[in-house]
């Protein structure tokens, strides 16, 4: 069995910044567990070539505090940065290692991952984000048209697609839509009559695009039920009556927090939301949460500084278990 000081879950922005912190303070051994194949997997599935990274989310500025930082830079500068933040710490990420099972033994945690690992720490902090698990409609979704519909921010149009439907309200509803249309023609739906939680350039590209005719917005429109029409395309019918087909229907609903791997592990939830402390900490001592989990998705520079505040209650709460180790 392997032992480690600290086992960070998770290899987004979140993680990365964790043990950087943790290395910088000199806790070690520290290992990444990561379920995909690649850091940062979420930025480079959701975000599209060139797409803007914002230092800034929603006009709120967030001060950076730890060692983590950056400005408003495109994908591919932002993946950059990220590998030399994990090169210059020299940090152990394990990749292909989806934990599946957190344990308390007396003052430390047995972590299982992957086929056939297994690690011993005192300190865990989990750092998964809330993408992977994209919020899905109530209504249910016909596996006759499951091949033509998408949930999440997309990057890809399917091929030969003439009209698509990109259903939400936020900024990654407006992303989507603003991408996929400069190859087809893409119609949006909100079930509101006016958008509010778009940020201010994402509003600006979008208006652009409508009055280039590229994008149509359906505004105050609520689906009620999804089928396969004669020519085998999505057929969307919404609660006002009206029925519209479409090659291909986009959700970008957000996500949702992993509620039940954290149940799993014992962690409370109130509502929706995990129970954490100032240094964000959760009722199981040692188990700290970090990112998305505490924060409202989307402000990466709050994820890092989220990083450092943990790294600096896990020094302050339990060196003396970190020298001991398990």
């Amino acid at each position: 069995m392997e032992k480690a000081k600290m086992v960070v879950v998770g290899a987004g922005p979140a993680g990365i910044a964790t043990a950087v912190e943790a290395q910088a303070q000199g806790i070690a051994p520290v290992i990444v567990l990561e379920k995909s194949d690649k850091p940062c997997e979420t930025i480079h599935k959701y975000y599209h070539k060139g797409k803007r990274v914002d230092a800034v989310w929603q006009g709120i500025e967030v001060k950076p505090e730890g060692i983590c930082r950056f400005e408003t830079c495109t994908k591919e500068e932002f993946l950059q940065l990220m590998d030399d933040y994990i090169k210059k710490y020299g940090l152990d990420i394990r990749l292909g290692q989806e934990v599946h099972k957190i344990e308390k033994t007396n003052d430390c945690f047995r972590i299982w991952a992957g086929q056939d690992t297994v690690i011993e720490a005192p300190i865990v902090v989990i750092a998964i984000g809330i993408f992977g698990k994209p919020v899905r409609p109530k209504y249910r979704i016909p596996k006759e048209v499951r091949d033509r519909v998408f949930f999440g921010t997309q990057t890809e149009c399917i091929p030969g697609a003439k009209k698509i439907l990109v259903v939400g309200g936020g900024d990654s509803a407006a992303e989507t839509a603003c991408f996929l249309c400069e190859k087809t023609q893409v119609y949006l739906s909100y079930r509101r009559p006016k958008f509010f939680r778009i940020n201010e350039q994402n509003m600006k590209e979008l208006d652009k695009r409508v009055k280039e005719g590229k994008i149509k917005l359906l505004m105050n429109t609520d689906i009620e039920s999804l089928s396969k029409d004669e020519q085998g395309k999505v057929l969307v019918k919404f609660k006002d009556g009206q029925e519209m087909a479409f090659d291909a229907v986009y959700y970008c609903l957000g996500g949702a927090t992993p509620e039940n791997f954290l149940k799993a592990i014992g962690i409370e939830v109130n509502g929706r939301r995990p129970k954490v402390d100032e240094y964000y900490e959760t009722n199981i001592p040692g188990i700290f949460l970090v990112g998305d989990l505490v924060f409202e998705k989307g402000s990466i520079m709050a994820a890092f500084n989220s990083a450092h505040r943990v790294v600096e209650g896990i020094k302050k709460r339990y060196q003396d278990r970190l020298e001991r180790g398990c």
